[in-house]
């Protein structure tokens, strides 16, 4: 979700009914498995699915629209084929988490255009830098990922140039950070990583772009990490620490130009979310009518006005909730158009044995796609890229054998 830090934005709050999984420890690791991961997880193979099947439809000459239209299709049948079972006569919910997006070449993200929009007859090119963005949820518990790819490459035609150095920095990013997205560390550490890997190919993350805690039915949470932020986001942005059971979505965007910066071009908004931490009477009855049916379809989730049963009455509604608050906006934000930005998110669950990736590896990207000349330096980062997301019990009975050994020898 690549949403932009805002000086007042406050993340949304848990209800009662929800489940932080944050409150449970080791012991309950049943409950966390049964309750939270394995929904996350049945959400992530639907995703995963549904991303393949975009991969495939991202070729030359295919509609941008027509693609963000089949990805919601598929998301809602995926969604729709599980958890039909009511639990003590209760109806599980599930569908779309994040709907699809296709943005393409220096359109950062959020860009899912309505059929009237100018900018619905957009196709791709060969060459394009396409990302890719879905969710899912069940239960409220959501799995979010998104990839890039090259419209037309293969590996007897690779990737060259700027396009594959912002492809290469933000993978080596995305796969830094799935290693330090762990308990005990700090979220200004992906911040500063990510930085560093980006320059290793004269590329800059995006200014401002946030990655966020998810609890049950929140997937813009309280605790945040950052990319490249401006002097004055340093000051306001609040330092945290990942614990046990946290489950974060990590959205890792670089882009090839000097400085990151991004900016509203003529694209209409066409992806809202209700705000959980605000409460304002609507006062006109279409604004009303039009919010009830945006809980009744999407809850707490980010939908798109497609979903919506009549367009033109929804842009009127929503005009009323964004403006108090009740709504917001994920603005389609691009950066200078001789640039061109990459991007990948990824679901992680920090569990008790260590960090689980919730969502799958990219479908398209591999190294034999992306030829570039640089490569990271750093040589503490490249050895982090050497260590497996979690150590395995007989890797941690020996680490903790010969620290114990070395205890021993200390003393005598």
């Amino acid at each position: 979700m690549a949403e932009a830090a805002k000086p007042a934005d406050k993340p949304a709050e848990e209800s009662t009914a929800q489940v932080d999984i944050t409150k449970y420890k080791v012991q309950s690791s049943y409950f966390v498995h049964n309750r939270v991961l394995i929904p996350s997880q049945t959400a992530a193979e639907i995703v995963n699915n549904v991303m393949r099947k975009l991969v495939d439809l991202s070729v030359e000459g295919a509609s941008v629209l027509d693609i963000c239209v089949e990805g919601d299709k598929l998301l809602e049948q995926g969604t729709g084929a599980v958890y039909n079972k009511a639990v003590k006569g209760v109806k599980v919910p599930k569908g779309i988490a994040f709907p699809t997006c296709v943005s393409v070449n220096n359109t950062v993200a959020h860009f899912s255009p309505l059929a009237s929009d100018p900018s619905s007859t957009q196709t791709l090119a060969k060459n394009d830098v396409v990302k890719l963005h879905v969710g899912a949820h069940i239960d409220g518990f959501a799995a979010v990922s998104a990839e890039t790819l090259v419209v037309g490459a293969s590996e007897s035609d690779p990737v060259t140039g700027r396009r594959a150095d912002v492809l290469k920095a933000a993978w080596h990013a995305a796969e830094i950070a799935m290693r330090l997205v762990k308990v005990g560390n700090r979220n200004w550490a992906i911040t500063d990583a990510a930085n560093k890997v980006a320059a290793a190919w004269d590329c800059k993350p995006v200014e401002g772009m946030l990655s966020c805690q998810q609890t049950q039915n929140v997937i813009d949470g309280k605790k945040r990490i950052i990319l490249n932020p401006s002097e004055s986001q340093k000051k306001d942005f609040e330092g945290v620490t990942f614990a046990e059971n946290e489950v974060y979505g990590v959205d890792i965007l670089i882009s090839s130009g000097e400085d990151g910066k991004a900016r509203l071009e003529e694209s209409r908004t066409t992806i809202y979310q209700k705000d959980s931490n605000v409460t304002y009477q609507l006062k006109m009855k279409t604004s009303r009518a039009v919010f009830s049916e945006v809980q009744k379809k999407s809850g707490a989730f980010p939908f798109n006005l497609r979903c919506l049963e009549d367009e033109k009455r929804a842009r009127l509604g929503l005009q009323e909730a964004v403006q108090h608050g009740l709504v917001k906006q994920y603005e389609v934000i691009y950066t200078p158009s001789n640039t061109f930005v990459a991007a990948f998110h990824f679901t992680i669950a920090l569990l008790p044995g260590g960090p689980s990736l919730i969502t799958a590896p990219p479908v398209w990207y591999k190294p034999e796609l992306v030829k570039t000349d640089k490569e990271l330096e750093d040589a503490e980062l490249k050895e982090l890229l050497t260590k497996k997301l979690r150590e395995d019990k007989k890797s941690k009975k020996k680490k903790a054998k010969a620290e114990a050994e070395g205890d021993d020898a200390e003393e005598k």
